[in-house]
């Protein structure tokens, strides 16, 4: 086997791993696919021969490239007023496919990608590389530019923020059953209905077009509820999916994604709505797996 053969291999062998490190750092799957292939770029550049920890070399080069990403990102969002939301990731809701298994290893759900795009990019880089795949911090170290006590503070204050991440009940049949509930109090144009299976501390997302002068994020059961009255047209094209691995719908009025809307059911209730739209953030997402 030449040496280009061997990189090769070596670097397939290698892709899951390194595909979930840069989908946790920058909840995208679209810019996690750009870091892998600039990783495969470099790589094949390099004499690695004499490398004598390939994953471990290859996940510090992703792990450099999505820092750059995510300070690149943070000054472009800068001027910004629209709310984020992370690209999810959606399967059918009979589970998730294999090749999706790796990315949403660890209870990866939207409300923790959402935690993270908080954190400061060093943050999120030392808690997802020392807490989610266990590197030491005398390799994270160097990735950050600190030392490695430095670098174990980093990952402690991401720790402390990670915590308030919600995550949903355990029971993905209880989950879909609230959230089946919630589409028809929609569908049905029920208040009542909708205030009861939301948490009264409920929050509501938005990424994308929404109706005009309606705010990004909305805090509370009633006002939730007033939100998806609003959309009790679009109910009836709603297709239950997983979406991050957790409860969620496509809504698809003639055959075309007009949302992807996932909700975190916890303690029995609806705790929060993430509903990403606009079609240019939908097609960023891989809806075809849901095609019958």
């Amino acid at each position: 086997m030449n040496a280009i053969d061997w990189q090769t291999e070596e670097f397939e062998r290698h892709r899951p791993h390194l595909r979930a490190v840069a989908y946790r750092m920058l909840g995208s799957l679209t810019d996690a696919d750009d870091v892998v292939q600039e990783a495969w770029l470099r790589l094949s550049r390099s004499d690695a021969t004499s490398v004598e920890n390939m994953r471990g070399w290859l996940t510090a080069v992703v792990a450099r490239l999505s820092l750059d990403e995510l300070r690149a990102r943070k000054a472009r969002r800068e001027d910004s007023t629209d709310a984020w939301l992370p690209e999810p990731i959606i399967s059918h809701q009979d589970g998730v496919d294999p090749e999706q298994e790796a990315l949403l290893a660890d209870s990866v759900g939207l409300a923790l990608l959402v935690v993270l795009e908080t954190l400061a990019p060093p943050e999120r880089l030392a808690f997802v590389l020392h807490d989610m795949f266990a590197m030491p911090f005398d390799e994270i170290a160097p990735i950050v530019g600190r030392s490695p006590a430095a670098a174990r503070q980093l990952a402690s204050r991401a720790r402390r923020r990670v915590r308030g991440a919600a995550v949903p009940d355990a029971d993905l049949e209880r989950q879909r059953e609230v959230a089946d509930a919630f589409l028809a109090a929609a569908r049905d144009g029920d208040f009542d209905g909708l205030v009861a299976v939301l948490d009264p501390n409920v929050v509501l997302r938005a990424h994308g077009p929404a109706a005009a002068g309606a705010p990004a994020e909305l805090h509370g059961a009633p006002a939730v509820a007033e939100r998806a009255l609003m959309f009790t047209h679009l109910a009836p094209f709603a297709r239950p999916a997983l979406v991050n691995g957790a409860a969620g719908f496509v809504v698809s009025p003639e055959g075309r994604a007009v949302s992807v809307v996932g909700v975190i059911v916890k303690g029995g209730k609806i705790l929060e709505v993430d509903v990403i739209a606009g079609p240019e953030r939908l097609r960023k997402l891989d809806l075809a797996i849901l095609d019958d």
